[in-house]
């Protein structure tokens, strides 16, 4: 299990936000000054990352990978304030990028995702959690913002 969690992350979360932008930041011939302060949104992401590949793997029993995914619903860590904060954490990577090499390429790249998310979770995730957790997802989904984080954090009263 360890081992698919690990190749998981190496190829989709590796991929996105590091060989990705990488490569984009070489070619971008729009590229202006950058800022170092783009590194304090980077880490803020690769935090809430690693956090969130934890949670999936320990409370989820399973990778965020699309072919492996959690037995169990992830109600616990940084998901009893937002449901998706693995990919909020992939953007904030993606804008810490952006700010340090100030390309408009990288930029670009980030909106596209965060469409491509918005409709991955409309169209797949959330129907996908729904047939696999029933009322349990239903009552998170209810109490639970899909994108911007809440202050208060969601405690369901079933424990596993």
């Amino acid at each position: 299990m360890f081992l698919r969690a690990l190749l998981a992350f190496l190829m989709v979360p590796v991929v996105v936000t590091g060989i990705v932008p990488f490569i984009l930041s070489l070619y971008d011939p729009y590229k202006g000054q950058g800022s170092l302060s783009g590194l304090i949104p980077l880490a803020v992401g690769l935090v809430i990352l690693l956090c969130c590949v934890r949670d999936f793997y320990i409370s989820g029993k399973g990778t965020l990978a699309p072919w492996d995914p959690p037995k169990h619903l992830v109600t616990v860590g940084l998901y009893r304030y937002v449901r998706n904060p693995m990919y909020v954490g992939v953007l904030f990577i993606l804008l810490g990028w952006t700010m340090s090499t100030a390309s408009p390429l990288i930029f670009g790249f980030t909106l596209f995702l965060f469409i491509a998310f918005y409709f991955r979770v409309k169209t797949h995730e959330e129907p996908w959690a729904e047939e696999m957790f029933s009322a349990e997802w239903e009552k998170y989904k209810n109490n639970v913002p899909r994108w911007l984080p809440q202050t208060k954090g969601y405690y369901p009263t079933n424990k596993r």
